[in-house]
C-alpha cells in the first residue's frame, strides 16, 4: 500500500507540474488562428511569438504528413518556466483547410510578413506582457526579421535555423551537395526570375522549385536578404542552430552572425531541425519528423530564457 501511495503522489506531483500556464485560442485576424499560453502566477510575463517555417505548417510544427509537435514543445516549456508564448497557424493553413479557391500563384512571401505584424500589432496594444519577443524558425526567422526591421517595441530577436542567404542561394547551395548536376540549371532559372518574373527553361527534376503556380511566391522571397535585416536590427538578438540540421546547416546561421556582430550565436550539438537529438547518421533524423512524443532538446528553451531574463 506505501509503495502504491508513493507512485500516486509522485503522479499527482509530476501531472500538476507539467502544466503551470492557462492556455486560450486566439483569433487575431481572418488570416491567423493561434494558442496563447501564459504562465500562472506571473504578472505581465515577457511574451514570445513563435513564427513558423517554410510550407503549410500549423501553429504546432506540423503538416499534412508530418507530426512533430515542434513548437507546441518548445511553447510548453518555455510557458512552464516563466514566458508568455503565442504561436499560430500559417495563413496557407486556414486557406486549405477552409477549401476556398485558394491558388498557388496568388501567394506572395509579403503575405507572411504582413500576418506576422498583425500579430505583433495585435499583443503590443496588450497591457498583459512586459516586453515581445520574437522567435523565427527556419524561414520564419526571415518573416520575423522582414516583419520588426522598422519597430521599436520588439524587445529581442531569436532565430532558430534561419538561413543566412536569400532564397536562391540557399537553394543552389542545397542542390551542389545533393544534386550537383542541377546546380547550373537552377542558377540560370533564379537569374530568369529575377529579371523577367518567370523561367521556362528548367529541368524536369527542379518543377517543384520552379513549377509556373510558385514563380510570383519565389521571385517574392528572393527580394528578402536575411543578412541586410538583420543587419539592421538594432536590438538583442540570439542566433541559434543544430549540428545535425540537415535542412539548414550551421553555416547559414554562421552568415547571420557575420552580419550581426552583436548577435549571440550559440550551435547546439545533434540538433536537427525541428529540435530533436540526432547522434546516428541515417533515418533517424528523417524519422524523428514524424515522432511528436520524443523530446525537443533542452539546451534550446534553455538558451531562449538566459536570452530573455537576461534584459
Amino acid at each position: 500500500m506505501k509503495y502504491f501511495l508513493i507512485i500516486f503522489y509522485s503522479l499527482c506531483f509530476s501531472l500538476a507540474a507539467a502544466q503551470e500556464y492557462t492556455s486560450r485560442d486566439l483569433k487575431v485576424s481572418p488570416y491567423i488562428d493561434g494558442t496563447l499560453l501564459v504562465p500562472q502566477n506571473e504578472v505581465k510575463p515577457p511574451l514570445a511569438i513563435i513564427i513558423a517555417g517554410s510550407g503549410p505548417t500549423d501553429r504546432n510544427g506540423n503538416q499534412m504528413m508530418m507530426k512533430n509537435n515542434a513548437y507546441k514543445r518548445l511553447a510548453e516549456t518555455l510557458s512552464n518556466r516563466g514566458i508568455a508564448t503565442f504561436r499560430y497557424d500559417k495563413r496557407i493553413v486556414k486557406l486549405m483547410q477552409a477549401r476556398t479557391n485558394f491558388s498557388e500563384k496568388d501567394f506572395r512571401f509579403d503575405d507572411f510578413i504582413e500576418d506576422a505584424t498583425a500579430v505583433v500589432d495585435f499583443f503590443a496594444k496588450s497591457d498583459d506582457f512586459s516586453e515581445i519577443y520574437i522567435i523565427g524558425h527556419s524561414q520564419g526567422s526571415l518573416v520575423g526579421m522582414a516583419a520588426i526591421s522598422a519597430r521599436s517595441d520588439i524587445a529581442g530577436f531569436i532565430s532558430v535555423a534561419g538561413p543566412g542567404q536569400s532564397i536562391d542561394k540557399v537553394i543552389i547551395d542545397q542542390l551542389g551537395k545533393q544534386a550537383p548536376a542541377l546546380r547550373e540549371n537552377a542558377i540560370e532559372a533564379f537569374n530568369d526570375i529575377r529579371v523577367t518574373g518567370k523561367s521556362v527553361n528548367y529541368s524536369p527534376g527542379l518543377a517543384s522549385i520552379f513549377r509556373t503556380e510558385i514563380q510570383p511566391f519565389i521571385a517574392s522571397w528572393m527580394q528578402y536578404d536575411p543578412q541586410t535585416l538583420i543587419s539592421g536590427l538594432e536590438i538583442p538578438v540570439l542566433i541559434i542552430n543544430g549540428t545535425n540540421d540537415i535542412q539548414v546547416d550551421a553555416d547559414e546561421a554562421k552568415m547571420l552572425q557575420n552580419a550581426q556582430k552583436d548577435a549571440s550565436l550559440l550551435l547546439i550539438e545533434n540538433m536537427n531541425h525541428i529540435f530533436r537529438e540526432i547522434t546516428e547518421v541515417g533515418m533517424d533524423n528523417q524519422k524523428s519528423y514524424n515522432e511528436p512524443g520524443r523530446p525537443i532538446m533542452s539546451q534550446l528553451p534553455n538558451a531562449i530564457i538566459a536570452f530573455i531574463s537576461k534584459k
